[in-house]
């Protein structure tokens, strides 16, 4: 993250006023959709003057960009976070889902806009939402399948399955966490919980990880 109190007034400045309009677009793409949200819309729930919006952004796709960049960070930090402190595969696994649903659940607006526009994300990251988040987890799940930690299971469906479940639970994790945002920590380890029991063949038990504590 970056030390905001190392910069000058000015730099300070730019980069409030920049979190200022990006906030509030996520605040009207959550109440009024991102079709029907104007740059006024935005530009009326700062204290900014209406030209200063072309100063950082040319317009709502700019937007768009920005806040997926700032998602896609947030998401790459705690994949690193979990690559770092997991203890073993399958805890690997657990921490990576929960990256994605916790990043879901924090900024669940971008997270559905990024969704309904996947093309407009391919053109301009190469990839979709889902196959930037699971393209290092795919790996690992596979390694499990072919080591026969996941006995008797097929590495590529079983990586097709957990491609599949990730994409709709992490959008009903994002759904439940904007209507009710106070709960969106709570809705990512639930989620997290649940997949990862099914995963494991354990789906109304807990999961592998609450098992193997017991």
């Amino acid at each position: 993250m970056l030390d905001t109190a190392s910069l000058g007034k000015r730099e300070r400045n730019r980069l409030n006023n920049r979190k200022a309009i990006l906030d509030a677009a996520r605040d009207c793409f959550r109440e009024t959709g991102y079709e029907q949200t104007t740059i006024r819309d935005i530009i009326r729930r700062t204290p900014l003057a209406s030209g200063t919006f072309y100063n950082y952004f040319s317009d709502k796709r700019d937007i768009f960009i920005a806040l997926f960049r700032d998602f896609l960070e947030a998401l790459r930090t705690l994949i690193r976070s979990a690559h770092d402190t997991a203890s073993d595969e399958h805890d690997l696994i657990h921490r990576m889902y929960s990256s994605l649903f916790l990043a879901a659940a924090k900024d669940p607006v971008t997270y559905e806009l990024a969704h309904r526009n996947s093309q407009a994300v391919r053109e301009l990251f190469g990839s979709d939402i889902l196959d930037l988040a699971m393209a290092s987890m795919d790996t690992h799940i596979r390694s499990l399948a072919t080591n026969d930690r996941l006995p008797g299971q097929d590495a590529d469906y079983i990586a097709a399955a957990c491609r599949g479940v990730a994409y709709e639970v992490s959008l009903r994790v994002a759904e439940r966490a904007r209507q009710r945002p106070q709960m969106a920590d709570e809705e990512a380890r639930r989620a997290t919980e649940f997949v990862t029991g099914f995963l494991y063949g354990n789906p109304f038990g807990g999961s592998e990880r609450q098992r193997r504590r017991a």
